[in-house]
Parts: C-alpha cells; structure tokens; sequence
C-alpha cells in the first residue's frame, strides 16, 4: 500500500451564496481563467467566458462534460445551482411521466431529485481531479431553526434549494465543498426612534464570512480568518498556486470523441463547439435555422449541442419503434420528447453516432 503524506495540492470545490445583487458572481468571475454555465441567465452584463443557458439537466451534464474533456479552462462556475435544481426536477418529473415532484407521493420524487443531483455532484469531482477548480454559486435564504438541545427557534441563513427538496440537496452541497463563503451586508449596529420602536440598521459593507455561525452555514480549510471584505485578494493565494489534474479518464458520454478545439478566452465563446469527431460530423446544424424552430427548446439545443440532424434523430427513434421514420419531430408527443429523448439524451446520442459510422452494405 502506498502511503501519502503532507499536504494534497488540487484543484478546489467551492459553494459562494449569499442575497440578490451582493456580489457572488463578480468574486467567481476572478477566479483562474472561469467559464460560466449560466443556468439564470444573470451574467449578460459581465464581460465573462459562457457557456449557453442550458434548457434542460441533460444540457446541462453535456456542457459540464465539456468543460471537463476540454481542459482549456482553469475554474468552471455553475450560476446558480438553486437554478439548476430546477432543471433535475423538470428532468426527474419528466424520466417517470409525472406532472410536479408531489405527484409521486410519500416523498419518492425528492428522493429521486437527491439522487440525481448527487450524480452531478460526482460528475463535478471530476472535473475537480482533472484540475479545474469548481465554483456553485447559489442564492441564500432566511429559515427558521431550532436546535435539539437549546429552547426556542432562531432565523438563519442557508442555501436556497428547493423548500422541501433542501432537506436532502442542501447538505449534499455543503459536505460536498472543500469550501462553503456566505457573502452579505454586514449591518454596524440598529438605532430606534425616539419612542424606541422603530428599528433602523446602520452600514452594509459587503462581507464574507468563512466559518460557521448560528446566523450561517460557512466552513473553509485554509485558515481563512472568520469575516473580510469582498475582495478576492484575500483568497488569491489558494487558487492561484498549481492545481495538478490527476489522471482521470474521459468521460464516459464522449469517450470516444475527439477533443474539441479551444475556443478563445476573449471574446467569450457564443456557443457551445461539437464534440464528435471532425470527420463523423454531419452537416452544420447551426441556430440559425436549419433545425425546425417548432422543435421543443430543450431538445433542439442537445441537437445543435452536437448536431444531431432532424433525418438522424427520426431514424433513431423509428430504430426503437417509437415512430415511423417519416414522423415529424413537432408531431412527437411532448411527454415523449421530455422524458424519453431529452432525459435519455446519451442513449439517443450513441444510436445516432452508432448509425454514422455503420458501412454501407454494398
């Protein structure tokens, strides 16, 4: 057995949260060389690396995936992932044809909501062992609180995850980040009205706080002091020293693909580049029109993700008898759309790349 001592150097997971407006995206936007995934579409003022807003999780994976298979980026920033919970519970209600998350009764869906968001989770780890730091970006919330051992309840802020599928997604988070900031006004004092009644807070520097408090969740393990201000000079040191990648393999959806060519840093790619390989790629099939504007968003942005043709697509599914080959994509069924070729979008993706390198038989 080898035996490892000393400190690990490698890249970092990251959770920053805190209220609207405060400044959680302008901190990740300094971090290594960042590219966005901006799920709420809230980074269009910034002057950033983006991906496209994902229209559905499986987009999401894919470009999370691209990242990963790139390499060209230094931290990849998920804007919010309250938002992105979002799109796993469109994903898991469409995967088992229910209508909302309550439809499946006796808390079966936030189970399954978990369980999914877990897989992203250690789908992340891995693009943090390739050596690319990983910021969640996520909005805060006030919740009630008590303590099994003290007398009454007190307010406290925590991440904004689902109201009930937080119990579950929320600490998933938490113990999954190396490092969890909560960023927010920090009030100097309260003054009252000469009657003493009403209350007015004085200050509002923007703070971040690293470790825990009653009042928050926040934990590091660099020694970062309890409170400082919003400045990233104050964490500089921890994410710009070396992240070396420990040897991962590719990810299983592009395995066999070609890595794509890195788009430029500046200006900030417009979209997100094929990754199947140069000479299987079939005809562009660019935004602009070629696809039917009909064609459900979710599923037209995974089509021009890898530009998977409409004639591929119907062959596929008539491959599987769900249609005949003829069938136009708009006459789909919305459930099957959803929770068939959105949410099982690898599967569809292998059939197609299956039917391209197929020889024809003379």
């Amino acid at each position: 057995m080898q035996v490892i001592t000393g400190k690990v150097q490698k890249a970092k997971k990251v959770v920053i949260y805190g209220p609207e407006g405060v400044g959680k995206s302008s901190l990740a936007a300094q971090f290594p060389r960042p590219i966005f995934i901006d799920t709420e579409g809230s980074t269009t003022e910034m002057d950033v690396a983006r991906l496209p807003k994902p229209s559905s999780w499986e987009m999401l994976k894919q470009q999370v995936k691209w990242v990963w298979q790139g390499g060209q980026y230094g931290t990849l920033i998920i804007d919010t992932i309250d938002w992105a919970e979002m799109l796993c519970v469109e994903s898991v209600c469409s995967t088992h044809a229910k209508n909302g998350i309550e439809d499946f009764g006796y808390g079966k869906g936030y189970i399954f909501v978990s369980e999914e968001l877990g897989r992203m989770l250690n789908l992340l780890s891995d693009v943090v062992d390739a050596g690319i730091h990983v910021v969640l970006i996520a909005h805060a919330q006030i919740v009630k609180f008590e303590q099994p051992d003290e007398m009454g309840a007190y307010d406290r802020y925590q991440l904004k995850l689902g109201q009930k599928t937080a119990s579950r997604t929320a600490p998933l988070v938490k113990e999954w980040a190396d490092m969890v900031l909560f960023i927010n006004y920090k009030t100097f004092s309260v003054s009252t009205d000469k009657e003493g009644k009403k209350n007015k807070a004085q200050g509002g520097v923007r703070t971040v706080y690293a470790t825990h408090h009653p009042a928050w969740d926040a934990k590091n393990r660099h020694g970062l002091p309890d409170e400082f201000p919003l400045d990233y000079g104050y964490i500089a040191h921890i994410f710009n020293g070396p992240a070396p990648a420990a040897p991962a393999a590719a990810p299983p959806a592009v395995q066999q693909q070609a890595a794509p060519t890195a788009p430029p840093v500046s200006p900030p790619p417009q979209s997100l580049p094929s990754i199947a390989p140069p000479a299987q790629q079939p005809p562009q099939a660019s935004a602009g029109g070629e696809l039917n504007p009909a064609i459900p968003k979710s599923l037209r942005d995974l089509m021009i993700l890898h530009q998977v043709t409409e004639a591929e697509l119907q062959q596929a599914v008539f491959q599987r008898n769900y249609y005949p080959v003829d069938t136009p994509i708009t006459n789909y069924d919305p459930g099957f759309i959803e929770g068939v070729l959105v949410a099982a979008w690898s599967t569809v993706l292998a059939i197609v790349q299956s039917n391209r390198n197929a020889v024809p038989f003379n």
